[in-house]
């Protein structure tokens, strides 16, 4: 239920306190640390806010009135429950300074937020104070938005083409998605590049719905063929990134993955790239988060931040 308007403030009833405890206002005027008159001024308004005779005044000094005494009786429980309050969202607020639950697809997760952590825990000890513990689960983006979204993490990062509107976000990173295929793919001997019309009608070995990586490379055909434009079914559809590789690499077929995932299998030319015309595979790696638009405070601040400004 809404509070009327006569419901004096905290601080108005810790000075009421205050002038039971000392039987004036000058005592009162002592503990609280102000003049006698801003005593006397808080307590004249709460009378009046309240419609409520509070203290008497005289030469002798100050005492309550009746209705005073069962004011301050109801005002001490009130306070104590404040400040109840008061230590448990001290206690929250180091919480979140202190642990931090993050979700993140599997691209990020995998292969940029061990350098972000380690990168954010070495600036914390330059500054001489300690990293938030980081608890990290590993999913596709779609699971990592729903996390946020529950409150099952306090940020997530994704890699999918679009952020729900009820979260919050910011860009931290940029990928490019590569095609590739084994070295005996006939792909792999072409002099042309694939069109975006060959991909989208090739079955490939794809991550499964949900994930940021698939959704992104969904979305960069509707731009080049047409919104109305569809993928061949994948051959086969999978976890993990890990997961896809492996099938590649076991002749499954092509897969269009994360630049991120595939580097070292380029370089050590277990996987070959293949040049891809007409699409554009680049996309954006955004934090979320869900409140308001400015950075929460504590560690999730702390971990956008330190990324954002290439920490």
């Amino acid at each position: 239920m809404a509070l009327s308007a006569r419901m004096p403030e905290l601080g108005a009833l810790e000075v009421l306190l205050a002038v039971a405890r000392g039987g004036s206002l000058n005592a009162a005027a002592r503990e609280v640390g102000v003049t006698q008159q801003a005593v006397s001024a808080r307590i004249s308004s709460m009378e009046a806010q309240t419609g409520v005779q509070l203290v008497t005044r005289s030469a002798q000094g100050s005492t309550l009135t009746a209705a005073g005494v069962v004011v301050v009786e109801w005002a001490a429980r009130l306070l104590d429950v404040a400040a109840e309050l008061d230590t448990g969202l001290a206690a929250l607020r180091q919480d979140r300074r202190t642990r931090l639950r993050v979700s993140a697809s599997l691209t990020i997760a995998e292969h940029l937020l061990p350098g972000w952590l380690v990168s954010l825990q070495a600036a914390a000890r330059q500054r001489g104070q300690v990293a938030a513990e980081v608890v990290l689960t590993a999913a596709n983006s779609d699971a990592a938005i729903e996390h946020v979204r529950h409150d099952r993490a306090d940020v997530g990062f994704i890699e999918g083409p679009h952020v729900p509107r009820d979260l919050r976000s910011r860009v931290v990173g940029r990928d490019t998605l590569t095609l590739v295929v084994r070295h005996d793919h006939p792909w792999a001997r072409r002099r042309r590049p694939v069109t975006a019309a060959e991909l989208a009608d090739t079955a490939l070995v794809s991550r499964e719905p949900g994930s940021g990586t698939r959704d992104a490379f969904a979305a960069a055909v509707r731009a080049a063929l047409g919104p109305d434009s569809g993928l061949t079914p994948p051959v086969m559809a999978l976890s993990t990134t890990t997961a896809v590789r492996a099938a590649v690499l076991a002749g499954a077929g092509p897969a269009v993955l994360s630049e991120l995932a595939v580097a070292d299998d380029i370089a050590g030319h277990r996987l070959c790239r293949v040049p891809v015309d007409g699409l554009d595979l680049r996309r954006e790696l955004r934090a979320i988060w869900l409140g308001p638009g400015r950075l929460p405070a504590g560690a999730v601040r702390d971990l956008i931040a330190h990324v954002t400004n290439g920490g």
